[in-house]
């Protein structure tokens, strides 16, 4: 399925959104899949040239090739999976919700878990990760996927808070060094690894951390705030001119300049989840949101997931 939305697509709110190209892009939004419940957690597979996202509610992952422009089914039961990203070594992490735990898709298809307690408790229901440079990954883990059973399984915090936590490659050690969120969401790190941003859903804003020689965090600050009632924020990611985009739900993708400051918007016909940029020249951004999959071809590039 492909579809052109001729709806206005940018918002300008600055001149920098402007002059940076941020809208100079396609001017419409073109829909390569709709009829998912929930659709999240956006990755794209350059070797495969295929686009692998989740729909939480219905259990699975599906996959969509650029090739053929084909939706097949990539993964069902799927332990209502969230946010999907890849490792140093280009094998699938995945934040499944309902099983909560983050696994690993090893290249003959076992799955190897990866967290899935804190001190000896079951974790809440990780929702978004990032991997750095040094092979650790470093999750969310609100309470999204336990509070009911349309995302997941209800069932009981066990941990008592929503934090954030990073797993050592080395020993599989998990520790906690973010805390103090309504409801941690999307993580993403700077260009040069040195700052860690984590959108928080319920807290209205999106925070940003020095990040230690030995691998903690600061006690963070305050980089964006939501600033109307429509929008709460969910993934976040970069583009390669140091700018900030988030799915903001029904706000739309907001831009933010390496300021903080809001630049501009893209305006989605439904609540934004999601996004991750792909295709070939890493500048096709894809948007996860309610029941659909957009994408629109960008003249900004975005940031690889993993840095080497």
């Amino acid at each position: 399925m492909s579809a052109q939305l001729r709806t206005p697509l940018y918002e300008i709110l600055d001149e920098r959104f402007r002059t940076g190209r941020c809208a100079a892009g396609d001017d419409r939004l073109e829909v390569l899949h709709d009829g998912c419940r929930w659709a999240e957690g956006p990755l794209y597979l350059p070797a495969w040239r295929q686009f692998v996202w989740s729909d939480i509610p219905n259990d699975r992952m599906l996959r969509w090739d650029e090739a053929t422009g084909a939706v097949s089914l990539f993964r069902s039961p799927a332990g209502h999976p969230n946010g999907n990203t890849v490792d140093r070594e280009g094998r699938l992490v995945t934040c499944e919700q309902g099983n909560r735990r983050v696994t690993r898709t090893e290249p003959d298809g076992r799955t190897t878990v990866i967290a899935d307690r804190f001190a000896g408790k079951r974790l809440n229901s990780p929702n978004d990760a990032v991997v750095r440079s040094d092979g650790s990954i470093w999750f969310s883990d609100p309470d999204f996927g336990i509070t009911s059973d349309y995302e997941g399984i209800r069932a009981d915090p066990e941990i008592g808070g929503c934090h954030v936590y990073r797993a050592d490659p080395a020993t599989g050690e998990v520790r906690l060094v973010a805390d103090g969120f309504g409801a941690p969401n999307g993580l993403v790190f700077s260009p040069d690894e040195r700052q860690l941003y984590v959108s928080d859903t319920r807290g209205g804003c999106i925070r940003v951390f020095e990040v230690r020689a030995d691998g903690t965090l600061d006690d963070g600050r305050v980089f964006a705030e939501v600033k109307d009632d429509d929008s709460r924020f969910d993934n976040i990611r970069f583009d390669d001119g140091g700018r900030l985009w988030a799915a903001a739900m029904a706000g739309g993708v907001h831009c933010y300049d390496p300021d903080g400051t809001l630049i501009g918007r893209l305006r989605v016909p439904e609540p934004v989840s999601n996004i991750a940029f792909g295709g070939p020249k890493n500048n096709r951004l894809f948007i996860t949101a309610t029941t659909s999959l957009y994408s629109l071809v960008m003249s900004v590039t975005g940031l690889p997931r993993v840095r080497v």
